[in-house]
């Protein structure tokens, strides 16, 4: 699992997770970028924990180093200082990130930090580590226009927008569309947390027997959403638990509605990979996402009332949900990783070169 010498490669390390069956949205990305940049550009290392995501265990220019029970933070943070790497790319909010930024403030490091802000900012998310890496990285780039605005907003800097993309060997339509069924599948996908609402899925179910719910993830409020299943008598609604993106996508393409109704996002990539599998998605319009076209491929609901409207709408009319799903699997075609780790590896070089220039205008000034 050792990589080759980086010679005159741009070193990168990232405390993101290669397993293969990690999910997280923000590791998958890293999974997305690393696997695409160029082996004779860059020299990357990640963390591991079990078995790695089979693209990046074969890549020479990629050092997956091994995540154990103890000791990590201080075993990685020396990965950060012998040898530094040219950037140190989407700091989180953990130990190893505090120590590493809190060195090197005092440390002389040529090494760049590049952010990728994927959550709307706010008075509450940016607080603590989120905020102090938008304050003090060489280049911020957000996932959204929306969260590069609250990030202005915020902070007064100004990122650039790069969007995630979506991985086609899970994500794809059917070869059968199902948006003519009579009674269609409605589907969501995420964690269980208070700010997901999933219990307003529930809700949904209550007012809808005959049509069958299918709620995949877990979280904190599954428990709760069980519990309003049993007290509405919801005979419709299946709790499917954690999936693979293999089984995500198996389930989407069984669907015919994606219903999200998340209040406090960034831009999900659920809804990107709901688009790829045909699915017309409806979601709330208060984080502006650009995987929907409102109207167009899904519906943005700007309050609860009109989100219930949209979701009848759909329920009842089979064409609208025909066409909204062919237009959605067209929309997501202009989200493609290829074209996006292009746009990451020119924002590395632009990190490492302000990096430079900066080090050179304060020895000047010294």
């Amino acid at each position: 699992m050792n990589a080759d010498p980086s010679g005159d490669r741009i070193t990168i390390f990232t405390p993101s997770n290669a397993d293969e069956d990690n999910t997280n949205p923000q590791n998958l990305t890293v999974k997305e970028i690393v696997a695409r940049l160029p082996a004779d550009q860059f020299q990357v290392t990640m963390i591991c924990a079990r078995r790695p995501d089979p693209r990046l265990a074969v890549r020479s220019n990629t050092e997956l180093v091994r995540w154990t029970e103890h000791g990590n933070a201080f075993r990685l943070l020396g990965r950060c200082f012998y040898p530094q790497p040219d950037v140190y790319f989407f700091p989180r909010c953990g130990p190893l990130d505090r120590a590493f930024f809190d060195l090197r403030r005092f440390l002389p490091m040529k090494t760049a930090v590049v952010s990728y802000i994927v959550m709307m900012m706010n008075q509450h998310t940016s607080a603590g580590m989120v905020g102090r890496s938008i304050a003090e990285s060489d280049l911020v780039c957000a996932n959204s226009s929306f969260v590069a605005a609250t990030v202005a907003e915020q902070w007064g800097v100004k990122s650039q927008v790069v969007y995630d993309g979506v991985d086609r060997r899970f994500f794809f339509p059917a070869e059968q569309t199902l948006g003519w069924s009579k009674n269609p599948v409605v589907f969501y996908a995420g964690s269980f947390q208070p700010r997901k609402r999933v219990e307003l899925v529930i809700e949904q179910a209550a007012r809808w027997p005959e049509v069958h719910f299918r709620l995949a993830g877990q979280g904190p409020n599954l428990d709760l959403c069980r519990k309003l299943c049993e007290a509405k008598n919801c005979r419709n609604v299946t709790f499917l638990g954690h999936l693979t993106q293999a089984q995500l996508g198996g389930e989407m393409r069984q669907a015919a509605i994606f219903l999200f109704p998340s209040v406090l996002e960034g831009h999900p990539q659920v809804l990107l990979q709901a688009a790829a599998c045909g699915l017309p998605c409806l979601a709330m319009a208060v984080y502006c996402p650009d995987y929907v076209l409102n109207g167009t491929t899904g519906f943005l609901a700007e309050s609860d009332g009109e989100l219930e409207e949209k979701l009848d709408l759909l329920i009842r009319d089979s064409h609208l949900r025909h066409s909204m799903s062919k237009a959605a699997a067209a929309h997501s075609s202009k989200f493609d990783w290829d074209n996006i780790a292009r746009q990451w590896a020119l924002i590395f070089k632009e990190a490492v070169a302000r990096r430079k220039e900066r080090s050179q205008s304060c020895l000047q000034a010294s």
